[in-house]
C-alpha cells in the first residue's frame, strides 16, 4: 500500500504543500529546501547526499524518500547512512512524517519498516530512532516495531527526545 520512492520533477506541487502543512506544526518535511531553489537542483542536490557526494559538514549521506498511496504523497522519510554527534544524541537513524490528513492509517508504520529494510541495506545494524517525547503516537509506532527504549535526551532547539534502538 505505502511505496517509498525519491521524489520526482511531477511531485514538486504536493511535495511543496506537504512542506507547508508540516511547517506549520514545526516540522520541516523537505529537508534543506531553498524555496527560491529549482525543483530540479533539489531533486539533484537529495541524490547527491544519498551517494555522499559534497555533504556539507554538519550532515552526513542519507536517502530521502516521499511516501505515497497511490499517487497521494502520505509522508516522508531520511534514512541516514551513518550518525555524526547531533543524530547520536537527538536525531536518529530515520526521521519520518505523515501529513495530518494521512494519519491514523497505519502509514508511519509502514514506512519505518520499509525504512529499516533501506537502513540495513546501508550497513546499519542497530538503528536509533527518536521522536518528541510528547508524541505518543511516533512512539507507539517505534516501539510496534521493535524499539527498545534507551532514555530521553534535551535537544535545545526542540525540547526532549525519546531514544530507542532497534536491531
Amino acid at each position: 500500500m505505502v511505496r517509498l520512492r525519491p521524489l520526482r520533477l511531477e511531485d514538486e506541487d504536493e511535495a511543496r504543500e506537504a512542506h507547508r502543512e508540516l511547517l506549520a506544526e514545526g516540522f520541516s518535511f523537505l529537508l534543506d529546501w531553498d524555496v527560491e531553489q529549482p525543483w530540479s537542483q533539489y531533486l539533484q542536490r537529495l541524490e547527491q547526499v544519498r551517494q555522499g557526494v559534497d555533504v556539507v559538514p554538519d550532515r552526513v549521506p542519507a536517502t530521502f524518500l516521499g511516501a505515497f498511496v497511490g499517487e497521494d504523497l502520505v509522508g516522508r522519510v531520511s534514512i541516514r547512512h551513518t550518525l555524526n554527534s547531533y543524530l547520536a544524541d537527538v536525531g536518529g537513524h530515520i526521521g519520518y512524517g505523515v501529513r495530518a490528513v494521512h494519519r491514523g492509517r497505519g502509514y508511519a508504520t509502514e514506512i519505518l519498516r520499509q525504512s529499516l529494510v533501506i537502513a540495513h541495506r546501508e550497513g546499519v545494524d542497530r538503528v536509533l530512532v527518536t521522536c518528541d517525547a510528547d508524541n505518543a503516537a511516533s512512539a507507539a509506532v517505534i516501539r510496534k516495531l521493535g524499539g527498545q527504549f534507551e532514555d530521553v535526551r534535551e535537544d535545545p532547539d526542540d525540547g526532549p527526545k525519546l531514544r530507542y534502538w532497534i536491531g
